[in-house]
């Protein structure tokens, strides 16, 4: 009961307090740091994960699982099964970012790639699934050698192309549900840029936010720019689509719902005396519920035709608006697992190392696996990664701090990965118990 105690007075930089899970976790976790760095030094980009997802098969089999490779790609499902009892799916991405590193860490990544657009590029964990993939090894690790203590079944996944909104939908439709046990209960963690190293985030309800990429190809009539008479210019007509899709959120949604509409990129012309035929608009799109995710892709093709229309575009020079098969459905962390993983955080790390977190609105396509049946109990939560320096100097100055995605994002790994597998042993333990 002592320490327990102790525990719940521990500050953001202090361990839980010792008992079995924390024990081993912390004994683990020199060789979990190894993989971490690993892991981060040979990113590979989405649909690309083959190395990555042989290493973490490879762990999983010495941990005595039953491993099925090239699930819905290059996923990996690990099952172990311990009697009878529920079903606990536990999910880690795998893929990096087309991002060149520039942390200045001793392992940061030097791989370069080409993209599925032709592009040359660095690729880096700059969102933190190299901290996921170090966590899901030492948590089958202690669950393999704790069997005594739970009954049941545990899926361990290792999901493809989470950053491409493709890799949940790819392995539920190469028979997640069907050629494995079937989950009762689903968790995964997210290494948070917003939190302080250590300190663990969990979202009631909806948690992150559907994510639509949005192409609008505007056409024009190109022609000389020193006679913009005999044209139909598509860079003033795009400058004018972007200008009406800012009404979208500000005048169509209801204040009180959640909405994004960013136009990310614009690309039209060759030439400063040119007036060209078409310019390229990419977007991205956010949401919480279907109704405002409808109504935003409704209205941007509204828009986008509306405002050919008034600048006299011909019919059959009408925008052409694609929403691409890269949707990534809003996650929802339902109400008595959330609650559940709260109270037995705060009792195991401290309330002062668990919060209750507003939802953002970045994307997780963790989501669909309880999207794929709803009777599911699931979570995800956040564990933070702000080293703690910066955290104080950031508080202090409130200078901005480098986000997940940022080329200069570097976490508190060992933090990030000393918690989150101490915290998903402990879920499964109490999910599972005797």
């Amino acid at each position: 009961m002592l320490r327990y105690l102790l525990a719940a007075t521990a500050t953001l930089a202090a361990p839980a307090a010792a008992d079995p899970v924390h024990d081993a976790t912390q004994k683990a976790m020199p060789e979990l740091m190894t993989f971490y760095r690993d892991f981060h030094a040979n990113p590979e980009l989405s649909l690309h994960e083959v190395k990555s997802a042989a290493k973490l098969a490879a762990e999983a089999r010495k941990a005595g699982f039953e491993v099925t490779e090239k699930v819905g790609g290059t996923g990996v499902v690990a099952v172990l099964r311990n009697g009878p009892g529920p079903v606990l799916l536990i999910r880690a991405d795998m893929d990096g970012l087309p991002v060149t590193e520039d942390t200045g860490l001793p392992f940061a990544s030097k791989v370069r790639a080409t993209t599925e657009e032709g592009q040359e590029t660095g690729v880096m964990h700059a969102c933190g699934h190299d901290t996921h993939m170090a966590s899901w090894i030492g948590t089958l690790r202690n669950l393999s050698a704790m069997k005594a203590q739970w009954k049941g079944t545990v899926v361990m996944v290792a999901q493809p192309a989470e950053e491409r909104g493709m890799g949940a939908r790819m392995m539920l439709d190469d028979g997640l549900y069907t050629r494995f046990p079937k989950p009762q209960f689903a968790i995964a963690f997210h290494d948070s840029a917003s939190q302080p190293a250590g300190q663990i985030g969990i979202t009631p309800g909806y948690a992150l936010a559907n994510v639509d990429s949005v192409d609008i190809l505007v056409k024009g009539v190109g022609g000389h720019g020193a006679y913009p008479q005999t044209t139909k210019d598509p860079v003033v007509l795009a400058a004018r689509i972007v200008g009406a899709l800012q009404t979208l959120v500000s005048r169509e949604i209801d204040p009180q719902q959640s909405a994004v509409v960013t136009v990310g990129s614009i690309h039209g012309g060759s030439k400063h005396n040119i007036i060209g035929s078409e310019v390229a608009m990419q977007l991205t799109v956010r949401s919480f519920t279907p109704e405002v995710r409808k109504q935003l892709l409704d209205g941007i093709a509204r828009i986008a035709k509306g405002e050919a229309i008034a600048a006299g575009m011909p019919e059959d020079r009408m925008p052409v608006v694609t929403v691409k098969d890269e949707f990534t459905p809003s996650t929802f962390n339902t109400q008595p697992l959330s609650n559940r993983l709260t109270q037995l955080f705060t009792t195991r790390f401290g309330k002062d190392r668990v919060a209750t977190t507003p939802a953002v609105m970045g994307g997780e396509d963790f989501s669909r696996y309880w999207l794929a049946d709803q009777s599911i109990q699931s979570t995800i939560f956040w564990v933070g990664g702000v080293p703690t320096a910066k955290w104080e100097a950031a508080q202090a100055s409130k200078a901005p701090l480098p986000s997940l995605h940022s080329a200069f994002w570097a976490p508190d790994a060992e933090a990030v990965v000393g918690t989150a597998t101490e915290a998903m042993t402990a879920a499964a333990l109490d999910i599972l118990k005797r």
